[in-house]
């Protein structure tokens, strides 16, 4: 009863806004307010750097969790992998200014969302459900880190972070811009030693004395991350209606521990180019033309030299995985006048390497294994999107892309030779009609067609055992035999926009044909990948109110449930009912919040994994700010009784699991400042 009083209270709070008074307060927020209300479609979000840099989270994963239907998997102090609306990993595009980045660890160690600063970033567009054709993929959404664009004249933004466990965030930018060229450089700093949970213990304690995972003694009080990121980007404006920018970032990360895996990484070192021209009114027939040309690289180092597993060996580590990834890729996009609408169609190319080498203790003596055997996926694309107004406040938006793609192993190993190649044909379509009956009332009804290809892992990894396998230590391998998911999605929308008052509600229904689902396999201790036919639905809903008194305030309720129909069962690693409540006080100058996280209980789990059920829970967070001129300053407890609590998604089941969960963080007092000009 405790539980649904707390929901409750959550709908009541998102219902009263209805009838909240017209208030007088004028802040960021109420910016933030009409962006929302009246520039984002039903299914469209935005994370501005505001609302970041007033948590304490570490990376864009933990972040962006604040959104309606976003979570996160848990993996240690940092790392965390973004999941929307149930869909994670490569089901979802996860982008820096439209530009694909894939992390090297076949474990996801290594997310593309963890290898950038927030100190880089302006805002972050969320797309819910595959209704952006101009990337491949996307299955069940897109996520895209926009990068800051310099002002006119000189400028800098310093920001500095500190919490409990000595945690440490340290950036600096500054730009200069004229009206033909600009310059933007920026250097960021993160540290923190091991986090500790609920019950006081750090989240390298968690293993008991007799795990062969358990962290080493001079380990589990050892740094549990450090990552150093430079990033410099040059833009020059050869006309008024033209511009040219070329960025380049690196990040090393050292140290990096993952108490929810058997391994840590070592390193992790990510370069990042990207050259985009953009230039518009080129005629009246072409509006808009652009051409961006990207490379990325990750290296990746992890072994298991902090564990106990470490210890009875001929070397420092028992296993290791050295694996490194590639992407480049071209697009060329542009918007052309086309009879009463406007035509965006593009075509893009893309290349993307993997290879990762796992060496091993008891599989003959460190001898290489070829886990990931140096496979490339290219894929080329052509979309078109066609946008027609049906009248002042009906707009139809249909489009098509369709995808070749190869994907080759270049290396052999048991499960398949150099050479092996598999080739891919998908089309992916949507239709869109956006509403608006009254003004400020947007109604959405979407359908779509969202495909994807599997990945080189999926495909073509190989994990063999040297000794008799078990529960705790199947073999691990791809299906060379897997096809395209195809998702046939329907989406509802509706949204309510004022200038102080904001509601969205969304509900959605995936059929999915051919769903990549990770499996064990009946009989054996095995694991793999198998095409199953699933669904999902969920529902979204959430509210923003300017009351009297300077006073906001806000709610949020999300909801997925995914079923294996073939296996007739639930789908493994699916989020719980959660919701948030906060209440504000914000003058432009001073502000206090209060904030409720509340998380049902999830028992609908996959007993074929032995996946488990998770307890619901509900934590307090607090937090309080002054701005005057140039200066912000940001205090804040999340977790403020110290509760000791498990998300769902704090634990793996790939065979490198550690086999326990690991708690989120406890009690954690941080405090920001910030100078800008």
């Amino acid at each position: 009863m405790k539980s649904i009083s707390r929901y409750a209270l959550l709908l009541s709070a998102c219902g009263f806004a209805l009838y909240a008074p017209e208030a007088r307060a004028e802040s960021q927020i109420l910016d933030e307010i009409t962006v929302r209300g009246q520039k984002q479609s039903p299914i469209e979000e935005n994370l501005s750097i505001r609302e970041v840099r007033e948590s304490p989270a570490r990376d864009l994963g933990e972040a962006l969790k604040q959104v309606e239907g976003v979570s996160y998997v848990h993996k240690g102090a940092i790392a965390n992998d973004v999941v929307l609306r149930g869909f994670q990993r490569d089901n979802i595009n996860v982008l820096v200014d439209g530009v694909r980045l894939h992390g090297a660890c076949p474990s996801r160690m290594d997310p593309p969302s963890f290898h950038l600063d927030f100190a880089e970033v302006e805002q972050v567009t969320i797309v819910k459900g595959p209704y952006d054709l101009s990337n491949p993929g996307g299955l069940g959404g897109m996520i895209d880190a926009q990068t800051k664009r310099p002002g006119t004249g000189w400028g800098a933004d310093l920001n500095l972070m500190y919490g409990s466990w000595n945690s440490l965030n340290a950036a600096a930018t500054g730009s200069y811009a004229t009206e033909k060229y600009d310059l933007l450089m920026g250097y960021a700093y993160k540290y923190s030693d091991v986090p500790e949970s609920g019950d006081g213990r750090r989240l390298t304690e968690i293993y008991p004395a007799s795990s062969p995972n358990r962290y080493r003694p001079g380990s589990v009080d050892s740094k549990a991350y450090e990552i150093n990121t430079g990033w410099l980007k040059l833009g020059f404006n050869p006309t008024a209606n033209a511009r040219s920018e070329l960025s380049y970032s690196y990040q090393d990360a050292d140290h990096v521990l993952y108490p929810y895996l058997k391994m840590d990484a070592d390193y992790d070192r990510t370069h990042l180019l990207n050259w985009s021209y953009r230039i518009e009114k080129v005629s009246p027939l072409v509006r808009e033309l652009k051409v961006q040309a990207y490379w990325d690289k990750v290296n990746h180092l992890m072994d298991d030299r902090e564990r106990a597993s470490s210890l009875t060996t001929t070397r420092f580590y028992s296993m290791q995985t050295d694996a490194s990834t590639q992407v480049y890729g071209l697009k060329l996009q542009g918007t052309l006048a086309a009879g009463p609408g406007s035509l965006k169609t593009g075509v893009d190319y893309y290349n993307r390497n993997w290879d990762a080498v796992n060496r091993r203790a008891g599989y003959f003596a460190y001898r290489d294994l070829a886990m990931v055997p140096d496979a490339s996926v290219d894929n080329l694309g052509l979309f078109g999107e066609y946008q027609l107004p049906l009248g002042d406040r009906l707009r139809l938006t249909g489009g098509l892309r369709g995808d070749l793609t190869w994907v080759d192993a270049e290396k052999s190993n048991t499960r398949v030779s150099a050479g092996t190649s598999r080739d891919f044909t998908n089309l992916s379509a949507n239709l869109q009609l956006n509403y608006t009956p009254v003004q400020g009332l947007d109604l959405f009804v979407g359908i779509a067609r969202g495909t994807r290809t599997p990945d080189q892992q999926e495909l073509f990894l190989d994990v063999p055992l040297a000794a008799a396998p078990t529960l705790n230590s199947p073999y691990w391998h791809g299906n060379s035999g897997l096809k395209s998911t195809v998702n046939h999605q329907a989406d509802l929308g509706a949204k309510f926009a004022t200038d102080r008052f904001y509601l969205n509600a969304s509900l959605f229904y995936s059929d999915l044909q051919d769903y990549i689902n990770f499996y064990q396999v009946p009989g054996l201790f095995e694991k793999s990948y198998q095409n199953v036919h699933a669904t999902m639905w969920g529902a979204e809903l959430g509210s923003q109110v300017a009351l009297d008194y300077n006073i906001f305030l806000r709610g949020a309720l999300s909801y997925v449930e995914g079923e294996n129909q073939t296996g007739n069962r639930p789908l493994s690693e699916i989020p719980p009912l959660k919701g948030t409540l906060s209440v504000r006080y914000d003058d432009g100058h001073l502000f206090v919040e209060a904030l409720e996280n509340l998380t049902r209980e999830q028992d609908r789990v996959d007993t074929g994994l032995l996946e488990q059920r998770t307890a619901g829970w509900a934590t307090t967070d607090l937090k309080a700010g002054y701005s005057i001129e140039r200066f912000t300053v940001i205090v804040g407890v999340s977790n403020l009784l110290d509760k000791q609590y498990f998300s769902h998604l704090s634990y793996a089941r790939d065979p490198f699991q550690s086999g326990v969960r690991v708690p989120e963080n406890g009690r954690n007092i941080y405090g920001s400042v910030n100078y800008r000009f």
